[in-house]
């Protein structure tokens, strides 16, 4: 499953969520050690399995809607939502049965509204069509028109684009206003049929990004989700991100939910729960970051660690730590004061629970672990996580290198040996 790294070697491609082929992680081109100094040797994981999971689950959903296989598609969402499974990542597979069924229809429009040549020769409302009509063949599967109803908001963010509201053009305006707004019209029944199902209820956080009323009730939908699903903390990290003044919250509201969250999910994070509110608002924004109760939010550090021990996790906090939240380093000084609090957090998770990399998950840290980002190339992306990895361990190992010493990441822990 390992192999450790030890000087310069051949490439090798690496699989993504936008780009996956049969490849192996574990086969990147590495830095060497410096002549005569020590050596850093630590295995890197093989993420195909892991990846690979997400990959066939999304796969999985665009062939069974390719197939006309709708009422398969939706009893394996609905089984996969109720037992609450996810993939490796933490991306629930209702989600990604979701997102594969939909897919044709909403890459096909992105790519058209990103490329003039195929704007002016695709239908952009032939797909969405179509998966209306098979919306209404299953008239009482709330699965089915979930599904609709998340292509729509998919579109409705792709008319939308990364234009501000004084830029957009009047078409875009209105199509992406459309489609939320037809979203909008399906989600209830979704909801009434299923009322205790997470998928649902995060469709419904995600309506709220694009109606923008200044009634609606943000923290409520938030605290519902996760109650519904309190051991995924992508629902929590959300939260925090939509609570930031840019979208619905305020300073205040965004502690004191965090808060809050940290009380409501205590039997399964500890002070976890306030940590991963905080965890992408904070390096979304100076303000929020210079307000952090810093020393609660690495206290959550350490009962995340306690509760979820695993690599990938250990990987996450590290990556964070050592890279993520040093994005506007220079901006404010109390949240530089902050950063450098959490950045030194980096030390502890590195040398005491780290045993082996995880390549993508430091790549995805610079970006601020932002999965909108799109992937070009997967091999280039997974060899610049592994090479922010590196750098990082050995700046944070830079003395015992230069002594000699050689550093060495086993299963069992940090072993340090006379090179």
């Amino acid at each position: 499953m390992f192999r450790f790294f030890r000087a310069r070697q051949a490439r090798s491609p690496l699989s993504s969520r936008h780009c996956t082929q049969n490849m192996r992680a574990n086969d990147f081109a590495v830095p060497a050690a410096l002549p005569d100094k020590g050596q850093l040797n630590i295995p890197v994981a093989s993420m195909l399995a892991e990846d690979l999971i997400a990959w066939n689950t999304i796969e999985e959903g665009r062939t069974l809607a390719r197939q006309d296989r709708w009422a398969e598609l939706s009893k394996k969402m609905r089984a996969a939502d109720q037992d609450r499974k996810t993939a490796p990542d933490g991306t629930p597979i209702a989600d990604l049965l979701a997102f594969g069924a939909r897919s044709d229809v909403v890459l096909a429009a992105e790519h058209a509204l990103t490329d003039g040549n195929a704007l002016c020769e695709y239908d952009l409302l032939g797909g969405i069509s179509e998966l209306e009509d098979e919306m209404r063949e299953y008239p009482d599967d709330p699965m089915i028109t979930l599904v609709v109803a998340l292509a729509h908001i998919d579109l409705a963010w792709a008319w939308r684009g990364i234009a501000t509201d004084a830029t957009l053009p009047p078409l875009h305006q209105s199509r992406c206003a459309a489609h939320f707004d037809r979203a909008a019209d399906l989600l209830p029944t979704c909801r009434a049929a299923l009322p205790d199902s997470p998928i649902v209820a995060a469709a419904s956080c995600a309506l709220l990004a694009g109606q923008r009323k200044t009634n609606q009730r943000v923290a409520e939908e938030y605290e519902h989700l996760i109650t519904l699903d309190p051991h995924n903390q992508r629902h929590m990290r959300a939260m925090g991100t939509h609570l930031l003044p840019r979208w619905f919250g305020s300073y205040e509201k965004l502690e004191v939910q965090a808060l809050r969250n940290a009380a409501r999910t205590a039997d399964i994070w500890g002070a976890g729960g306030y940590t991963w509110v905080q965890f992408d608002a904070i390096a979304l924004d100076e303000e929020a970051c210079a307000r952090l109760d810093v020393e609660y939010f690495l206290e959550g550090f350490h009962d995340i660690l306690h509760r979820r021990p695993d690599q990938q996790t250990v990987n996450m906090l590290s990556a964070y730590c050592a890279i993520t939240i040093q994005n506007g380093q220079g901006l404010n000084e109390k949240a530089d004061l902050v950063r450098s609090q959490i950045h030194e957090a980096a030390n502890g998770l590195i040398r005491d629970h780290m045993t082996e990399l995880h390549p993508l998950i430091w790549a995805h840290a610079a970006n601020g672990f932002n999965n909108s980002v799109r992937i070009n190339s997967a091999e280039r992306f997974a060899a610049r996580g592994k090479r922010d990895a590196l750098l990082a361990i050995r700046n944070l190992f830079r003395e015992e290198l230069h002594n000699g010493m050689d550093v060495t990441f086993t299963p069992s822990g940090l072993r340090l040996s006379q090179h």
